[in-house]
């Protein structure tokens, strides 16, 4: 209990303070956009979030939160599957190490936001090219840590697996596998970060709808009063899906005690 109250103390301190600086601000000019008050988010809140759009007929928060999201899981749940896979051949197979990880080790030093362009080019401004870029973007890190996780597998396992009669698949698949998945689930965690800003980026320069594209859309306005709450709404998902994953951790990993529910 009382590590909740300490959890909230830097909470509260930047709240009392912005509503504080906002007060000061508002009372020397009432026009102010740089800090709204409590009485302007929540009426852009609900504008946003409870009132349908004149011109779309949409709740304008929830269809750029859909977009979004829909975004972000494609990208994460193709990288993870690319990363696992990868992952574990780069870790178990020398010939396969000595062919992709010069070329992962590579790629994993281009910044993504750079090529952001290039995908434009080749894919086009939907989807696409959104999604491509999340994936450019954390792939190499999830190959990365996995490999480096199987080839931390004791050799002593691999060669008793083999002792007993296990082929390339068993091994893979019950020696390997239930080793990396939950090393998996962290480094998916440590990569939402990364995720995240990469959708935001894709979407501030070419979207539709997104909380990325709404962000850079008023901010011509200076309409902090819709920045911030889009800003803390997409802070709170980012938590809830770290917490999700921490969960599933916990959860299905248990035998891995501390390690698999740190971080």
């Amino acid at each position: 209990m009382a590590s909740s109250y300490l959890t909230a103390i830097p909470f509260i301190i930047l709240i009392v303070a912005y509503f504080t600086a906002s007060h000061i601000r508002l009372s020397e000019n009432p026009n102010d956009k740089l800090l709204p008050s409590i009485e302007k988010f929540g009426a852009a809140i609900n504008r946003l979030a409870f009132e349908e759009d004149r011109r779309t007929g949409q709740y304008t928060l929830w269809v750029d939160t859909g977009a979004s999201l829909a975004r972000l899981g494609m990208g994460i749940g193709i990288s993870t599957a690319i990363g696992l896979i990868l992952g574990i051949a780069i870790g178990l197979i020398p010939y396969i190490r000595s062919t992709l990880a010069p070329l992962v080790a590579v790629i994993s030093l281009i910044p993504p936001l750079a090529i952001l362009p290039i995908l434009f080019i080749i894919f086009g401004l939907g989807e696409v090219a959104k999604v491509v870029l999340i994936i450019i973007g954390i792939t190499p890190f999830l190959i990365r840590d996995l490999s480096q996780r199987v080839m931390e597998i004791p050799i002593e396992q691999i060669v008793k697996a083999q002792t007993l009669g296990a082929n390339s698949w068993q091994i893979i698949t019950r020696l390997a596998l239930p080793q990396v998945l939950p090393r998996l689930i962290s480094a998916v965690r440590l990569s939402l970060g990364p995720a995240w800003l990469y959708l935001i980026s894709s979407e501030a320069i070419a979207a539709t709808a997104g909380m990325g594209y709404r962000i850079f859309l008023v901010r011509r306005y200076l309409a902090m009063d819709v920045i911030i709450p889009y800003v803390v709404w997409i802070t709170v998902l980012a938590f809830l899906l770290d917490y999700l994953l921490r969960f599933i951790s916990r959860r299905s990993f248990k035998w891995m005690g501390g390690e698999a529910t740190t971080l």
